[in-house]
């Protein structure tokens, strides 16, 4: 197989340390018998560059200067707020690193203004207990530590994530719960 990622706005390799689009490249690759999905032309197209070349994985990545592949996230997992891409996977991050926090979650939630906002789910440590002040706490920690544009806009706290028998946290039930919040 041979792997790279491209940018998100083209269909190019990105430089190192890029994230962007995980693909296979499909002429390189001659283990890569996928042509499509049965009676879909659409979503066919979805996965393929224009050109039939890049096989689109649905993941997002990064790639360093000696090949090595770093999965970033699930691409509908991808945060897109006022026009930043924001990976889940980079705010839970630094929220992890608070001596309060156990476990974090963050997804999408619809937005008039941004079109979406980044929330977060907590679960702390025990005989830590939520507060507003935590929830400042955790945001500036994300400003400072990761990026100002992206701390959650709000921050719920929880006794548990929603996860796969496997232990990997089910984003799609917390952005169904958020969207469920915002639209009662």
């Amino acid at each position: 197989w041979s792997c790279a990622v491209l940018l998100e706005d083209r269909d190019e390799v990105a430089p190192a340390g890029t994230v962007g689009r995980l693909a296979i490249d499909t002429q390189a690759s001659p283990l890569m018998w996928f042509t499509g999905y049965l009676d879909a032309p659409e979503k066919t197209a979805e996965r393929f560059t224009a050109d039939g070349r890049w096989y689109l994985t649905g993941d997002t990545a990064a790639q360093d200067a000696e090949g090595r592949l770093f999965f970033s996230s699930r691409d509908d997992d991808v945060i897109i707020m006022a026009g930043y891409r924001i990976s889940p996977f980079d705010v839970e991050s630094v929220l992890v690193t608070h001596d309060a926090v156990a476990e974090a979650a963050a997804v999408a939630a619809p937005d008039q203004l941004r079109g979406e906002v980044l929330e977060a789910y907590v679960v702390l440590r025990p005989g830590r207990e939520g507060s507003p002040d935590l929830v400042v706490e955790l945001q500036q920690l994300v400003k400072t530590q990761f990026a100002a544009h992206a701390y959650p806009r709000s921050i719920h706290f929880v006794e548990e994530l929603p996860k796969t028998p496997s232990g990997k946290i089910q984003r799609f039930k917390l952005r169904q719960e958020a969207r469920s919040r915002t639209a009662g």
